[in-house]
């Protein structure tokens, strides 16, 4: 069976519901990389939710800050212009996609802050506008901020990153394992203490 054939296959395995065959998306990858453009479509068509999950979740609610569709957009791009490069180490693909919309994300924080940073409120206007203003903008990236340093100080790197791709991104805990190398009931684990810890820090009084 052709690439194609199994990759169409694939597609309606996942309008019902189920998970992608690991073999079958693993074959794909390696006709992407060797430049099959019909591999190649196929595989950014299907991590392209993934990775707006992940942005998502990562950049917050605030879409005038930061456009999370931009994010992914580049997330994308840069997936294409890595695959020819890509080789397979024995960690699944979606690590190496996450990989990249993790330096993405990062990118787009620290553009944003900059800007942010160069924004001043020169006085309050007398009339309230019906549109966000520049200095808007501005705070509701820095409570984003805050809310993000937030979670970063009662997480560890690692629980926040179980967390988004296990509740936002909707990984099991058998693929989360897979990308973050460990095993499914370590990543439970993590995910029970995470939301505790986060439990503990909400209700403190």
């Amino acid at each position: 069976m052709s690439v194609s054939a199994l990759a169409e296959r694939e597609d309606t395995r996942s309008r019902s519901g189920e998970p992608v065959d690991e073999i079958v998306l693993n074959a794909v990858v390696e006709a992407a990389v060797s430049g099959d453009a019909a591999a190649t479509e196929w595989l950014l068509t299907y991590v392209r939710p993934l990775v707006l999950r992940y942005c998502q979740a990562r950049i917050g609610g605030h879409r005038t800050a930061i456009s999370v569709d931009d994010v992914a957009q580049e997330v994308l791009l840069a997936l294409f212009r890595a695959l020819p490069g890509y080789r397979n180490q024995g960690r699944p693909f979606l690590a190496f996609v996450y990989g990249i919309a993790g330096h993405k994300v990062a990118d787009a924080r620290r553009n944003a802050a900059r800007v942010a940073t160069a924004l001043s409120v020169p006085e309050i206007p007398d009339v309230a506008s019906q549109e966000a203003t520049p200095e808007q903008h501005a705070l509701q990236f820095e409570l984003t901020s805050r809310m993000e340093q937030l979670l970063r100080k009662v997480l560890s790197p690692r629980q926040h990153e179980i967390l988004v791709l296990r509740l936002v991104v909707g990984l099991s805990a058998e693929e989360v394992a897979d990308v973050m190398g460990s095993t499914p009931g370590a990543i439970r684990v993590a995910q029970h203490r995470a939301l505790t810890r986060l439990r503990k820090v909400v209700t403190r009084p």
